[in-house]
């Protein structure tokens, strides 16, 4: 039973060596993949006998193709840190400064926890978890910031000494 390297980096198997033929037809391994027999050393497809009329000249594997049971991340895409995971801080950050209004510390921790959803859907294609759970934790500390402040009555004398904003 052979054990290959994907083109995300992990490891899969163990498969037959007729799985592996089958990637090779279907140009999701080639020469350069990285496998191994049994527990022997890891070494390309293409110094393994069995394969190596096969890969001697197969094309490189194309993108998005890693074998379907395994998901699909090419080698060499970068992950893109997610955009609402970052609006979500900033937003959370707002939120948290601007502590007489909960609006964007309820902004903040929305797109953050939509932000971190897709990071965990997508981890392939997303960085930005840590972005986002500190969006998540800004934000619930500005709220209880404001939820205090509401409580213990500071919100409104605060809000007195601001005329402007109390109409």
């Amino acid at each position: 039973m052979y054990k290959i390297v994907g083109a995300d980096q992990k490891e899969y198997g163990p498969d037959s060596a007729d799985q592996v033929r089958e990637w090779i037809a279907e140009g999701r391994a080639n020469g350069q993949t990285l496998a191994r027999f049994e527990e022997g050393p890891w070494k390309p497809l293409s110094t393994f006998p069995e394969f190596a009329s096969l890969v001697g000249s197969s094309a490189p594997p194309r993108l998005g193709t890693a074998p379907p049971a395994y998901g699909t991340v090419p080698v060499g895409v970068p992950r893109k840190n997610n955009r609402l995971a970052l609006a979500g801080f900033v937003l959370s950050i707002f939120g948290l400064l601007q502590c007489c209004t909960p609006l964007f510390a309820i902004l903040g921790l929305i797109f953050s926890c939509i932000g971190f959803y897709q990071v965990k859907q997508a981890p392939d294609r997303f960085t930005g978890t840590g972005l986002a759970m500190a969006g998540i934790i800004t934000s619930v500390v500005g709220l209880l910031i404001f939820c205090f402040l509401l409580a213990s009555g500071i919100l409104s004398e605060l809000m007195k000494s601001f005329p402007h904003l109390s109409r």
